[in-house]
């Protein structure tokens, strides 16, 4: 039986958790808030103000094996919605991302020493594994590791190329250029016990340093969002109008954003327009300065988000470091072909000339290229939409999580630790 451990929950832990309680091999779910039909986070999720509480909404049948460790995950919550930064300042603060899932694996670690005979495995991601693992490996439990991203070597590496590259963006860069070297040797720590590492895609198990090359590795693609596509249909498209191409994403360097930006400064303003909907990492006046000619639209929720991409037409993710960026498969859906880079993960998602483009990182040159073939080619969008669509299809949360499954029951009938 497995423990499954993540203080936050999103798309891709829904999946898992379901996956493995549905197999059987699921002992119990370790997170902080869940919100289960008619439980407190549940009623609390139905005021405006707390209703981020309801995102955090798992499948019921894990309801009976979830283990919740409130406390910390709500104070952040409550000092982010007061404006309290410095209770939750990057690693120091002391309701910061960091000391939650610090706490949390504390806490997780305590429940494996005294449920360690009903196990066989625990599964937890990074940031929140190395207390969970030491402890594992006390009784010899199966460690499986989850890096949902590139691991932090090859990523900073990247990372610290740009910022010499193109450095008025390096204040963008954020996330692990800025890790602390306690933060960094947690990670290393973490792959050097795991005995399994999952990630969901090439790109990802690409990055792991060569110590850890002979790992087992378990590599499944993400799924692709449900729901009806809201695209226009053909009848009603209309080639007259500026090409929109949007991109979605934090609003820095990490994403690409920058070569995006100069891409468009190469094309013309009067054919084609960039729409940028994201959180912004700089002021807005850097963003004006880099290229004043887009549309910027502000985060909304998920349906408002897709309906903008039901108004576009090319999606573009020009990133340097991701593990698989949810947000290709979400525009796929709506009928956007794609025009992204091999490390957004999501390589086997390009058809090339039926869903879109790969082109190669920090290449301008590539990206204006693609963008002016669309313009050249304005007739093939709607039969090119509608390829993206069916092939953002295959990819399922069921067949994320149950391929993960697959593969884990098959290990733990042979791995010995």
């Amino acid at each position: 039986m497995i423990l499954l451990s993540h203080p936050m929950g999103n798309a891709n832990v829904r999946a898992i958790a379901n996956s493995l309680h549905q197999t059987d091999l699921l002992q119990s779910f370790h997170t902080s808030i869940a919100a289960y039909s008619g439980n407190v986070w549940d009623q609390l999720g139905r005021l405006p103000a707390l209703n981020d509480f309801r995102r955090r909404a798992f499948p019921e049948g894990l309801k009976d094996c979830t283990v919740q460790y409130p406390f910390g995950e709500l104070m952040r919550v409550t000092a982010n919605k007061m404006g309290l930064k410095k209770l939750t300042a990057r690693e120091v603060g002391k309701f910061s991302v960091d000391a939650i899932y610090r706490a949390h694996d504390r806490k997780v670690k305590s429940y494996v020493s005294r449920h360690s005979q009903e196990l066989r495995a625990v599964y937890a991601y990074e940031d929140g594994a190395l207390d969970t693992f030491i402890e594992a490996r006390k009784h010899g439990l199966v460690c499986i590791y989850d890096l949902p991203i590139a691991y932090w070597e090859t990523g900073r590496q990247l990372m610290m190329e740009e910022a010499e590259r193109r450095p008025e963006w390096a204040g963008t860069l954020g996330g692990g250029i800025m890790d602390s070297a306690e933060k960094t040797e947690r990670k290393v720590k973490e792959l050097e016990l795991a005995d399994v590492v999952v990630g969901p895609g090439y790109f990802v198990m690409d990055s792991l340093p060569e110590w850890a090359a002979e790992k087992k590795k378990i590599v499944s693609p993400f799924g692709s969002p449900k729901g009806t596509r809201v695209k226009i249909s053909p009848g009603e498209f209309n080639p007259n109008r500026r090409l929109r191409v949007l991109f979605v994403g934090s609003m820095g360097q990490r994403k690409g954003l920058g070569d995006l930006f100069e891409a468009m400064r190469q094309l013309d303003p009067d054919r084609v327009e960039l729409v940028v909907l994201g959180s912004q990492l700089a002021e807005p006046e850097f963003y004006r300065k880099e290229f004043f000619g887009f549309r910027y639209e502000p985060t909304r929720s998920h349906p408002d988000v897709l309906q903008l991409m039901a108004e576009c037409d090319v999606f573009c993710l020009p990133s340097i470091v991701e593990g698989r960026a949810l947000v290709m498969q979400e525009a796929m859906s709506q009928g956007l072909p794609i025009i992204i880079t091999p490390n957004t993960g999501g390589q086997d998602l390009v058809v090339p000339g039926e869903t879109g483009f790969l082109v190669p990182i920090r290449s301008p040159e590539a990206i204006a290229e693609k963008i002016d073939w669309f313009l050249s080619h304005r007739e093939e969008l709607p039969r090119m939409g509608a390829a993206a669509a069916a092939h953002a299809a295959r990819y399922t949360w069921s067949s994320y999580g149950g391929h993960v499954a697959s593969e884990l029951s098959a290990i733990l009938g042979s791995v010995t630790v």
